[in-house]
């Protein structure tokens, strides 16, 4: 077997033909071989967007309360360790190693007859085989792509989360929000709760949990939320339930996410019982990279991994929302996949961007920069574009470009965006930099 972490990443990467087969058959064929019984709660979260800042605020909530929790996430931006975690804490090469190496043991079986496993597969049951060899009080799960055929929902929830329902992955799941909808709508359980953070859930959510009888909680019918002048209330019934801070992770969208992470914790409190002490101290110090994330205030440098129209609208949200004032330029550091709707995010960000730092990715669904500099310009004729082959070349043409600039203003800024691949190149250069983003002097 593989002696390193990167050699396991490397071989599960070839043991199947395709990155992506949607369908749970294989995975509940080795939970049985493994026997992957978690006696623990699992919380399930699915969604368009958001789900990521949900299970960090889950994870730092349960922590602070004194739980011992285990997180499941995915992608990573720069290790894989990230994916799977204990008390916030990545677990160690060493103890993946042996995760990777009990589920393959198993995945080939004693007639040597394998079950075909993707790379997600593989390391949504390794990370199910070390929470349960490490004793953790309760798991949260974020799911990959979906939620009825994505490997994580072959394990059974104590509680499902829907943060939202938009336009992404079409090829796999559907090209409308009602085929959407019920694909997500598929990590719900019959009469265990389920809570949909969606303005505007789709019938197809709706219509499904009320036929398998689930316990479903819809924001802004079952539960809600409201600003007050030094944080926001979250409501169940119409009444007011917990005063708490704003949360740490920036974007008004995070109230929403917020909510999710608290009805989930309601619904489970006879079991996992937090109080508004814990909720309010970790929602304080919550973190999460590449989620609107500053590096950098002079010039102000934000990494977001904003990949589809309805993330694309939250940036701009936040961009205007900002403190920063609007008379500075927007430097955007631009790559997406060709997968992606790359004409939607540029229509929703366009009246924010000054100058465009278009690069390509180099991954086999990468858009070059090129085509997405094409359009670009189909959407934004008087655009202003520069291509790059590297986001990492985009992002130090732009530091240079921004202190180049005679009418340069401590309000200008850069904002990186487009996809995981663009935010974690950028993140790696930094790194090796040792250094923050060039400055005025």
């Amino acid at each position: 077997m593989p002696k390193s972490l990167a050699a396991w990443l490397s071989y599960i990467e070839r043991l199947h033909t395709k990155p992506i087969v949607l369908g749970l058959d294989r995975v509940k064929s080795m939970v049985d071989r493994v026997h992957l019984a978690p006696t623990f709660p699992i919380i399930t979260v699915a969604g368009t967007n958001g789900k990521g800042s949900c299970c960090a605020m889950l994870e730092r909530i349960y922590g602070e309360a004194g739980y011992r929790v285990g997180c499941y996430t995915s992608p990573h931006l720069l290790r894989y360790n990230e994916r799977v975690r204990i008390n916030g804490s990545e677990v160690s090469d060493a103890d993946l190693c042996a995760a990777f190496a009990a589920i393959e043991t198993a995945r080939v079986g004693a007639d040597d007859h394998p079950i075909a496993l993707t790379y997600f597969e593989i390391g949504t049951l390794a990370a199910m085989w070390h929470f349960m060899q490490s004793g953790i009080d309760v798991a949260i799960l974020e799911i990959g792509l979906g939620g009825r055929l994505d490997a994580v929902n072959a394990f059974e929830p104590s509680c499902a989360i829907v943060t939202s329902v938009d336009l992404d992955h079409q090829d796999f799941l559907g090209d409308t929000r009602e085929e959407i909808g019920y694909e997500k709508s598929g990590v719900y359980r019959q009469s265990i709760p389920a809570i949909c953070g969606e303005k505007n859930p789709p019938a197809s959510l709706l219509t499904y949990a009320k036929e398998i009888q689930a316990d479903l909680k819809c924001v802004h019918q079952d539960f809600d939320y409201q600003l007050t002048v030094e944080g926001w209330q979250y409501l169940s019934a119409g009444k007011i339930v917990y005063t708490l801070p704003m949360p740490a992770l920036q974007g008004a969208y995070q109230l929403n996410n917020a909510a999710c992470a608290i009805a989930a914790i309601e619904s489970l409190q006879s079991s996992l019982p937090v109080t508004a002490k814990s909720m309010a101290e970790a929602l304080r110090q919550v973190t999460l990279a590449g989620r609107f994330q500053t590096v950098s205030q002079s010039p102000w440098v934000v990494l977001d991994v904003a990949h589809n129209p309805h993330a694309a609208r939250a940036l701009s949200d936040n961009l205007k929302l900002s403190q920063i004032q609007k008379t500075g330029k927007t430097f955007a550091v631009f790559a997406m996949l060709a997968d992606k709707d790359i004409r939607g995010v540029v229509e929703a960000v366009k009246a924010d961007i000054d100058l465009w730092y278009v690069a390509s990715i180099d991954d086999v669904r990468g858009a070059s920069a090129t085509d997405v500099a094409t359009i670009i310009t189909e959407v934004q004729p008087s655009a202003v574009v520069k291509i790059f082959d590297r986001a990492e070349a985009a992002y130090l043409q732009a530091c240079i470009d921004i202190e180049a600039c005679i009418d340069y203003a401590e309000n200008d800024k850069i904002v990186v965006f487009g996809s995981f691949f663009t935010v974690s190149s950028v993140m790696q250069s930094l790194i090796i930099a040792q250094s923050p983003p060039l400055r005025k002097q």
